[in-house]
């Protein structure tokens, strides 16, 4: 078993956190599949702060929701603490996350996420204000580097387990590289050589041997899936047990699918409102329907659906007609 600071966990799966994807709904579904650990979406401390309403709201969870991590981003780092303060008051996390790889142009423009690995120093006085202002593990999400030129994920590693972080997560692209091109697991491996604490290998876990595969190749304890999962939450227990070394299940049948992303929007309607859990089914569905025939006539009457009704009736359409 993988302990992050005093937080044992049941299985090496970690969903990751990811923005309009990782809500409570999601991470539940996910969770039922398998997920050992599932992080919220990122929070700005900023706008936690400042008590932005919408942010708090990312914030929500249950008592099924466990064991939970919250993640922050931010660039200043009494803000970043008072912040981390907050997160954990509001959303009862066990783990406190802090976001160093975002690459996204909003994020790293404002010197948060990932522009945070050019700048060490800072990087560091971050994560030790998060470490003294919380009494939960932290932990830090990091990229391989900015670009091919600054490839520095070791000495970001080394940094945050000096400054008290309790683990570790790399994903093996840099911020050049979005999410283009494939993961370098090799810095991983190189990370995990280098620190005690617990390393996260993120990057290319789209099917139940990658899983396998990533943490043999790296020495990871943990592998972290994101893209992989959208629509597909059977990825967590598939890729258990092809850890376990079981027979690895299919796909369940497309109206299991269609069931399970309806229960999965039914619950966010209950947590949002159905008006902004139904603007957000179109792309979730339309993950969900990904290699399923036909998908594209369905997405398009999905993407005008304005009620859970009306998705449901979708639903039976498909089930009728893909059954």
């Amino acid at each position: 078993m993988v302990k992050i600071g005093d937080v044992t966990l049941n299985g090496k799966l970690v969903l990751a956190p990811m923005a309009g994807v990782a809500d409570l709904a999601f991470r539940k579904i996910c969770r039922e599949q398998g997920a050992a650990l599932a992080y919220t979406e990122m929070i700005s401390a900023k706008a936690l702060v400042y008590q932005d309403k919408k942010t708090r709201q990312l914030l929500m969870t249950d008592g099924r929701d466990y064991p939970l991590v919250t993640q922050i981003f931010g660039s200043e780092p009494d803000v970043m603490a008072v912040a981390a303060e907050k997160a954990v008051e509001i959303s009862g996390c066990q783990i406190l996350d802090i976001n160093m790889g975002c690459p996204t142009g909003k994020i790293v423009k404002n010197g948060e996420g990932c522009a945070l690995m050019r700048d060490p120093d800072l990087a560091g006085r971050i994560i030790k204000a998060v470490v003294e202002a919380v009494n939960v593990p932290v932990t830090v999400k990091i990229r391989k580097g900015w670009d091919k030129g600054s490839v520095n994920a070791v000495e970001l590693a080394r940094i945050a387990q000096d400054m008290g972080a309790c683990a570790v997560a790399v994903h093996g692209r840099t911020r050049v590289q979005l999410y283009s091109g494939r993961a370098d697991w090799d810095i991983i491996a190189k990370v995990k050589q280098a620190v005690n604490i617990p390393v996260m290998a993120n990057g290319d876990v789209f099917e139940p041997e990658d899983a396998v595969r990533i943490l043999e190749y790296t020495g990871a304890d943990l592998a972290m899936v994101g893209r992989g999962a959208m629509g597909n939450p059977w990825l967590f227990s598939r890729a258990d047990a092809a850890l376990s070394g079981d027979e690895v299940p299919v796909l369940p049948p497309v109206v299991e699918r269609c069931e399970t992303a309806m229960r999965q929007f039914e619950m966010a309607c209950e947590y949002k409102g159905e008006r902004i859990a139904c603007l957000e089914a179109r792309k979730h569905y339309a993950w969900y329907l990904k290699g399923v025939r036909n998908a594209s006539r369905f997405k398009s009457r999905i993407a005008r659906a304005e009620s859970l009704d009306e998705l449901r009736e979708i639903t039976e359409g498909i089930k009728r007609e893909l059954r």
